[in-house]
């Protein structure tokens, strides 16, 4: 919503340029007395004083009504413009792998202490950010999986949950690719009038849990128009797990500040994401930097672009009571001056 100030009849604002002409055509300002008196020096500086006060105070407050009534007549008023989505764009479940491996500390710059996790959810909030016409949800997962949004547009909550997770909240260890892959299909399906579906599966590691294997889950949201991009991450090496606490995410250092190893991690096989993606006629990707991860997100974003309808109207609060108020009170006060000290005999 975009609120501004603005008048309806803005010409009529014009009309204000003829006031100064006014002023100017009117010549002296105030009437001298019409009382005769036999000598000039009884009232000399009574009479000054009179025009110069009584005729300037009402004069100018004469202008100034004059001025606020036209700027009522102008229209001042506030308009609210709203825009709404009419027909939203693409409906979207973003799959985040949990597994305890997301701690690795293997795709940031030399010396930087910046997880998968913390890389992922990064890229994943920009990528939030641009699509603020797509109803976007979210699936987590470790051992089991669990629905962290539903779709939605409320973007600012959805990205709220976001940041809330940390590895570790999933107590179920081990990846169940397949079952996250499943839920996020059915969470689509529960959607009729969408127009494209899509599911981005993030992970860095083997399905070794769960119910429905990887390939029939493909088949599902193949089957639910779903289209999936696999992203397969970190470095194709052997790296090691930091030792973190899993009641908060955070690392665990030694005395001196260095990051405590504990166990080898080793690349994952990411055969069976490609194969889900061809399933579904998506893509498969590989990111072993933030740039890589980034980048991808970047190319889906470009590839999958709808046409969004909004419906634009606008709400009017209208203000032209203000200044004609104001001009009815400085026509009273005039009155009351006129009529009490400023009073001219006649």
């Amino acid at each position: 919503m975009n609120s501004h100030f603005q008048f309806q009849y803005p010409w009529v604002l014009a009309l204000l340029a003829l006031l100064p002409v006014y002023a100017f055509l009117r010549g002296q300002v105030g009437k001298f007395s019409a009382l005769r008196f036999p000598s000039a020096d009884l009232v000399r500086a009574a009479g000054g004083a009179a025009r110069s006060a009584a005729g300037r105070l009402l004069f100018f407050l004469r202008i100034l009504i004059l001025a606020l009534g036209l700027v009522a007549l102008a229209g001042p008023r506030f308009a609210n413009d709203r825009a709404e989505v009419v027909a939203s764009g693409v409906d979207i479940m973003m799959v985040l792998d949990m597994s305890w491996s997301m701690m690795a500390l293997d795709m940031g710059r030399s010396g930087e202490r910046v997880s998968r996790m913390d890389m992922a959810q990064a890229v994943m909030e920009d990528f939030i950010q641009r699509r603020p016409s797509d109803r976007i949800g979210l699936i987590v997962f470790s051992g089991v999986p669990y629905l962290a949004s539903p779709l939605t547009l409320n973007h600012d909550w959805l990205i709220d949950n976001l940041k809330r997770l940390h590895i570790g909240m999933i107590r179920e260890l081990g990846t169940a690719i397949g079952d996250a892959t499943a839920a996020a299909a059915k969470r689509l399906k529960a959607r009729p009038d969408s127009k494209s579906r899509l599911i981005i599966l993030l992970t860095d590691g083997d399905n070794n849990k769960g119910e429905i294997d990887p390939l029939p889950a493909a088949e599902i949201a193949a089957g639910m128009r779903a289209k999936l991009y696999s992203i397969g991450i970190g470095q194709e090496e052997p790296c090691m797990l930091p030792a973190f606490d899993p009641t908060t995410g955070k690392l665990r250092l030694d005395p001196a500040g260095n990051v405590i190893p504990t166990i080898a991690l080793q690349p994952a096989n990411y055969k069976v994401l490609g194969d889900m993606s061809r399933i579904t006629r998506g893509k498969f990707y590989r990111a072993t930097n933030r740039r890589e991860l980034a980048d991808i997100y970047d190319e889906i974003d470009q590839q999958e672009r709808t046409e969004v309808h909004l419906r634009r109207h606008t709400n009017y609060t209208p203000l032209f009571q203000w200044p004609l108020l104001g001009a009815f009170a400085l026509l009273a006060l005039e009155l009351i001056l006129a009529n009490t000290r400023y009073r001219r005999i006649p």
